[in-house]
């Protein structure tokens, strides 16, 4: 039987490796996080189907578990808006963090009831354990109140922050120190109080323009989180999945803080809204926008021949995806060519513009990243900026005392004629304003994008 478990966990070992391959690609993103979560199921069942020795079989319990985690999982995942989708990612992710550190505990306690609490590999496995899925937990917390905007960064952040967050590591540090030392119920609690504590103050001073980056770090915390409790149960499983969680995590987190040029550490010690806002001497002070009508926009995007759009977070909250896919079979019809501008840190989590569009079967050939998509943008007519501002703000490649100086960004104003399509003036995520909006080839579209999409189409329809 022993035998036939471990090669379950070759072959959801397997799943697990070309499900995060698969994940890498738009085109076969759907069919890797379907062999992912056929790897998942088999491991799963594997384990229930060998516990280990002295281990109760507590199927019921176990089994009413599963039913009411997956019920809560699927009608979450049904239910919830594309502009909520990160904060959905945050929670799911944090409550592996806080899983890893509730099993790190029993453990704890479990030994502490064998008097066999001594310090070794095994103590400080469960030690770390503690303290990393307690960080990802209470991390991912806030990270999703920030996205939900139910709290902002002046509601957390405080005077001196990153000292605040020094003397919490040490606490939390000497904490799991003291609870090895001095084991006890009382000593793990306080460990894992100040842990949570910690986590919550790492993430207060990291800026809201940075959170698809602190998504993607976190996601790697708990990988790892998943990967030490791996070792404490024996299960290889549980240890490979955990490794593979939190190396991409890690890698998808380089590759994004590399397409902001910026490091790491950079982010963590203080995104955007704890950085510098740009330049005290505003260029465009006193300067007034160009407006453009549905049927102004509507007339450029009929005789165009090439149109190059850039979808953001506003697109999302507009809900108006499925216009935009409505607007490009109207454009392709006529052998107007339209290209997608993605960039990595569009939105308020990895891949969100490429989820958002998939969402409505948008070619994938037709998603471009930065470079290509700047190469398009110098033949296009049009060039569409619908709900993004910050990935478009020349001020990366003008201003170096803006916070985003050296990102490298969708230069839309390459454009013969480029089309902003905001509710207001206000700034975006990062919180600075963007030179774009003034250039002599740039038009203003005001007001809501699913209206003004409507109108667009049906003006274009109109012409026709």
């Amino acid at each position: 039987m022993e035998a036939y478990i471990q090669l379950a966990y070759l072959i959801g070992a397997i799943a697990f490796i070309l499900g995060l391959r698969g994940l890498s690609d738009p085109r076969t993103a759907r069919r890797g996080n379907l062999t992912a979560a056929f790897g998942m199921t088999l491991a799963i069942i594997a384990s229930l189907i060998y516990p280990m020795e002295s281990v109760p079989n507590n199927y019921l319990w176990i089994g009413g578990a599963l039913f009411i985690g997956a019920f809560i999982g699927w009608i979450s995942a049904q239910r919830v808006q594309m502009t909520a989708m990160p904060q959905l990612v945050s929670i799911f992710n944090g409550l592996g963090g806080g899983s890893a550190m509730l099993l790190a505990i029993l453990e704890f306690l479990k030994l502490l009831d064998q008097e066999e609490v001594v310090l070794n590999g095994y103590s400080l496995t469960i030690a770390f354990t503690l303290g990393v899925g307690a960080i990802s937990f209470s991390g991912s917390l806030l990270a999703y109140f920030k996205l939900a905007g139910t709290i902002r960064d002046k509601h957390v952040l405080l005077p001196g922050h990153q000292w605040i967050n020094l003397i919490l590591l040490l606490a939390t540090l000497g904490t799991l120190g003291y609870a090895l030392w001095v084991p006890s119920t009382l000593t793990i609690l306080l460990a894992a109080g100040v842990s949570l504590i910690y986590g919550w103050s790492f993430v207060a001073p990291i800026g809201g323009a940075d959170m698809p980056v602190v998504i993607s770090l976190l996601n790697s915390v708990t990988g790892l989180s998943a990967a030490t409790a791996g070792f404490l149960y024996d299960n290889q499983i549980m240890i490979l999945g955990g490794i593979l969680v939190g190396a991409s995590g890690i890698i998808l987190t380089l590759l994004m803080v590399r397409a902001m040029n910026r490091s790491l550490s950079n982010v963590i010690v203080g995104g955007f809204s704890a950085s510098a806002k740009g330049s005290t001497n505003d260029p465009n002070a006193g300067k007034s926008v160009q407006e453009a009508s549905s049927a102004d926009v509507g007339i450029l995007l009929n005789y165009a021949s090439k149109v190059v759009i850039v979808p953001g977070y506003g697109l999302a909250v507009a809900r108006a995806q499925g216009l935009i896919k409505e607007l490009e079979e109207l454009l392709m019809k006529q052998d107007i060519e339209v290209y997608y501008g993605i960039h990595p840190v569009a939105g308020r989590m990895p891949g969100h513009m490429n989820v958002l569009l998939a969402e409505v079967d948008i070619d994938y050939d037709r998603l471009l990243g930065v470079d290509k998509c700047n190469n398009e943008i110098k033949e296009a007519d049009v060039v569409l900026v619908i709900g993004a501002n910050d990935v478009v703000n020349p001020a990366a490649l003008e201003d170096p005392a803006s916070s985003i100086y050296g990102m490298p960004i969708l230069q839309a104003w390459n454009g013969k004629n480029v089309i902003v399509f905001k509710r207001s003036m206000n700034t975006g995520y990062a919180g600075i304003q963007n030179p774009l909006f003034f250039k002599d080839n740039t038009k203003m579209h005001f007001g809501d994008a699913s209206k003004t999409l409507k109108d667009i189409i049906t003006e274009i329809e109109n012409l026709n």
